[in-house]
């Protein structure tokens, strides 16, 4: 069945990096898009970032884009997230999400704390 398990997350401080990765398994990973998502405590879920099953196309939302990089390794079928410059209101939980048949599916997040 399709998996998808994200990992890298943590406690940074501002102005500091982290690079998430979500692993997928059970599903012909690079011939699908795949996104991220976020959602921040008390907040809805919100769409982040997408990237083409090849990696040419890339969409961001419009308040993300400057400090953070989507990319993917078919090779390894593994999507990243490279966040920089963190701020604490990009405290979050991070999910990783692909549509496959026609059915959305989710990963279990990884938990994102940006403070001092």
């Amino acid at each position: 069945q399709v998996q998808l398990v994200e990992s890298g997350g943590g406690l940074v401080q501002p102005g500091g990096s982290l690079r998430l990765a979500c692993a997928a398994s059970g599903f012909p990973f690079s011939d699908y898009a795949m996104s991220w998502y976020r959602q921040a405590p008390g907040k809805e879920r919100e769409f982040f970032a997408r990237i083409s099953s090849r990696g040419g196309t890339i969409t961001y939302a419009n308040s993300m884009k400057g400090r953070f990089t989507i990319s993917r390794d078919n090779a390894k079928n593994t999507v990243y997230l490279q966040m920089n410059s963190l701020k604490p209101e990009d405290t979050a939980v991070y999910y990783c999400k692909t549509q496959f048949g026609g059915i959305d599916y989710w990963g279990q997040g990884t938990q994102v704390t940006v403070s001092s």
